[in-house]
């Protein structure tokens, strides 16, 4: 079995703008070694699709105990680098969120800037960034660079004024950048002019959020994406297959 260290330098490695890492968002040891099955080289665990999983609700549904439950189950079953979306952080400190995921064998995380726990709230893009740097000094202290995977919600979100939303993410995502992200996420199924620009002009490499049946591999590739995840909708598309398969015997 590689190492955790190993790993995590494996992980920040496939990040490659211009041929994008696809990692699969997996919620189970099921899923997890369907996609392993499949190939890939990585893989993401969503808040969302575990949530569904143990009928809790998104958005934090769960406590962080919860979600290492579940990564330490999915790292059992698959040996391959494994990032987990942490929300905003559950409301614990950063030493504990890095301590947890490295103990469950986990060696990435999505930090997003939407704070649930008070009210949806999204945070200061300076508050933001020094919760990046909280989770990346926590790394530091360990002999793990767990990838960070700085999040915005601005256009999910639909925060402000569209005009100069993209400006607003992009100095959002610089300010997580320099406070030590390794990969940045402006949420949301952009125009390609929007996707370029954010490939472009951001100083890290950019993950996009990719519809596993819709999407192609090759247009994120052209855009200058450099890591593809599904959020939930893998799991939906799973959904909606069932659903016409069981529809034939109810």
């Amino acid at each position: 079995m590689t190492s955790l260290s190993q790993k995590a330098t494996t992980l920040l490695e496939l990040h490659k703008p211009g041929t994008p890492v696809i990692l699969p968002t997996v919620w189970d040891a099921w899923s997890a070694n369907l996609a392993a099955s499949a190939g890939f080289s990585g893989l993401t665990i969503g808040s969302h699709p575990i949530s569904d999983s143990i009928g809790k609700s998104d958005n934090e549904g769960l406590t962080f105990d919860e979600v290492l439950t579940r990564v330490k189950q999915i790292t059992a079953a698959v040996d391959l680098p494994i990032s987990v979306d942490i929300e905003a952080g559950y409301g614990e400190d950063p030493k504990r969120l890095i301590e947890g995921l490295i103990d469950a064998g986990a060696v990435g995380l999505n930090i997003e800037d939407t704070v649930h726990s008070e009210g949806g709230r999204l945070r200061e893009a300076q508050e933001h960034a020094d919760f990046v740097g909280a989770l990346r000094a926590a790394s530091d202290a360990t002999d793990v660079h767990v990838v960070i995977n700085a999040r915005t919600d601005l256009f999910v979100k639909e925060i402000g004024d569209e005009a100069d939303r993209v400006d607003r993410a992009i100095a959002r995502l610089k300010l997580a950048a320099e406070a030590g992200a390794d990969v940045l996420y402006p949420v949301g199924f952009h125009s390609d002019d929007v996707q370029k620009r954010l490939t472009s002009e951001l100083p890290l490499p950019v993950n996009a959020i990719g519809h596993p049946a819709n999407s192609d591999k090759s247009a994120f590739a052209a855009l200058g994406v450099a890591r593809v995840s599904f959020g939930p909708i893998w799991q939906a598309v799973l959904a909606e297959r069932s659903n016409e398969l069981l529809a034939r015997w109810s």
